[in-house]
């Protein structure tokens, strides 16, 4: 199944057109609202009003599977996400990414090994996955990674069409 093809809805339960991100490169995230690395929001927001003209979309995909640290329902995270940091990229329904329930949309992005070569389960929020304008997952950075290291952003200035 190509990316483009897997269905997913948005936050609000409306079917999410994935189709609409061709020829944009994408940073797909799993976000949590109650995480310690929940200030990479910030970042990412930056990273959207950066680079959105250009080409690009963030695109977070809130996941409970970690700590329980996305517990909120979709009204409850669309409000966070905005008033907390003015979020304005596309979130999804809140999915599973790893296990028996992982989400099709995941099952692709964690075959790409990151920069050590490890592919597989994610290790936890805030992990990013760079998709190329053909839908090619180009890049994986962990958690850790800052959104706006210069190894995202040079990686983000790289795919952009």
């Amino acid at each position: 199944m190509a990316l483009y093809d897997t269905p997913i809805a948005a936050l609000n339960g409306e079917p999410f057109d994935l189709e609409a991100l061709r020829g944009r490169a994408v940073l797909v995230v799993n976000v949590a609202s109650k995480c310690g690395l929940t200030p990479q929001y910030t970042g990412l927001e930056e990273l959207q009003e950066r680079y959105a003209e250009k080409g690009f979309t963030v695109l977070g995909v809130p996941c409970n599977q970690f700590g329980g640290q996305e517990p909120g329902t979709a009204e409850e995270i669309a409000t966070f996400c905005s008033a907390t940091y003015g979020v304005t990229f596309p979130l999804t329904e809140k999915i599973d990414v790893n296990g028996d329930t992982r989400h099709p949309l995941y099952g692709q992005l964690t075959a790409t090994p990151d920069a050590e070569g490890a592919a597989g389960d994610v290790q936890w929020n805030f992990e990013k996955f760079l998709i190329g304008t053909d839908g090619t997952v180009l890049r994986r950075f962990r958690p850790r990674t800052e959104p706006t290291s210069p190894e995202v952003t040079e990686a983000i200035e790289a795919a952009l069409p």
